[in-house]
């Protein structure tokens, strides 16, 4: 589950935290936990001229010592072999390769390696989708992890002894964690650093760089791009889909949608659910609330006004639904993701303080 990480008062020695790199990796993954547990208890005191007090003492490893590469032409040379790590606190695993079965075959020395350093104390990280290869080894069976929503249900496919939440940004279950996205680098990064430095530490890592705090309070569904119904081959339901389509902003009855069908109410109901893993209802309000979406992020309106377009006149209850759908509120949503010429202003998180203010 997600823990709120728990402030410690008093110092404790640094924490020895090993990250891997791979070949072929999105290295932002690896680099972004390694350079903001570096900062922490450093960076912030070094600016304001503070003896510094190192949170963690980072290393950076790979399978075999070598030099890894990015698919974007970056080569990166780690610290060394993940063999010449005797013990760590801390090890995080970040995303590598999509063909995930190449990857695990290419890597497979990893996994008896993060199973004993588990066993002999060391929390586990998975960011993004690094959780790969966590499950792999066993360590997510029962437990809760996330990953990145896109590859979510293929990992459902191949784990399913893992509680997986991907619509969450981070998840801790007894000392293994996982992150949702490439962005969520930060966000469990900035979580290890409160977890075991405390909160200030973290807030003044997190001013140092200009970052925010950890997302641990919005989900990955407001940023998934998710079809609103399974692949199926009922024509007569594809039909009532397409002209859903078109209509989804208009009063619609079950019966009437039945009647189109030429199904009783019943028999069409279940034929629905079966083929687009769907009730009608729920069809209905998952292609509004995409429609909100694509409103949200590309038009100026009110949020009234959108809603109203779809079809809710209760502008209340399109925000809970709308929230309950993404995480996010509407307003939330457009800070998020629409154009600056939508949003008429900078991003919420910088537009009300100054960077004299960060400083302080």
């Amino acid at each position: 589950m997600i823990m709120s990480p728990i402030a410690k008062p008093a110092r404790r020695p640094a924490m020895d935290v090993a990250i891997v790199m791979f070949d072929d990796g999105l290295s932002s993954t690896a680099v972004m936990p390694t350079e903001i547990l570096h900062s922490a208890g450093s960076l912030w005191n070094t600016l304001h001229d503070e003896p510094t007090h190192p949170g963690f003492r980072v290393r950076t490893v790979s399978v075999d010592g070598k030099p890894v590469h990015s698919p974007y032409g970056f080569e990166i040379t780690p610290g060394a072999s993940i063999d010449t790590v005797d013990r760590a606190d801390i090890i995080i695993v970040p995303t590598s390769g999509l063909d995930v079965d190449l990857k695990l075959v290419e890597n497979s020395a990893l996994l008896p390696w993060l199973r004993r350093h588990h066993e002999q104390g060391a929390y586990i990280v998975g960011v993004c989708m690094g959780s790969t290869y966590l499950a792999a080894a066993g360590l997510l069976d029962g437990r809760m992890a996330t990953t990145h929503w896109a590859v979510a249900d293929d990992m459902v496919r191949r784990y399913p002894n893992v509680r997986w939440h991907p619509e969450l940004f981070v998840t801790e279950d007894q000392r293994i964690l996982c992150s949702g996205g490439v962005g969520s680098a930060i966000d469990i990064s900035l979580y290890l650093v409160e977890k075991f430095c405390g909160h200030e530490v973290a807030l003044h890592t997190a001013k140092a760089l200009l970052l925010p705090m950890p997302r641990l309070h919005q989900h990955q569904s407001g940023y998934a791009v998710l079809p609103v119904s399974q692949a199926h081959d009922n024509e007569r339901i594809r039909a009532i889909e397409a002209w859903l389509q078109k209509h989804f902003n208009e009063d619609i009855s079950i019966q009437s949608l039945a009647d189109r069908a030429c199904m009783s109410e019943r028999t069409f109901v279940r034929h629905f659910k079966a083929a687009t893993g769907r009730l009608p209802a729920a069809y209905i309000q998952a292609l509004r609330i995409e429609a909100s979406k694509v409103m949200l992020e590309h038009e100026g309106r009110s949020v009234q006004t959108i809603a109203a377009s779809i079809g809710y006149n209760d502008v209340a209850f399109f925000r809970c639904l709308f929230k309950r759908a993404t995480g996010m509120t509407p307003q939330q949503y457009r800070a998020s993701f629409a154009p600056i010429s939508v949003r008429g202003h900078t991003p919420p998180e910088f537009h009300t303080i100054s960077l004299g203010a960060l400083a302080n």
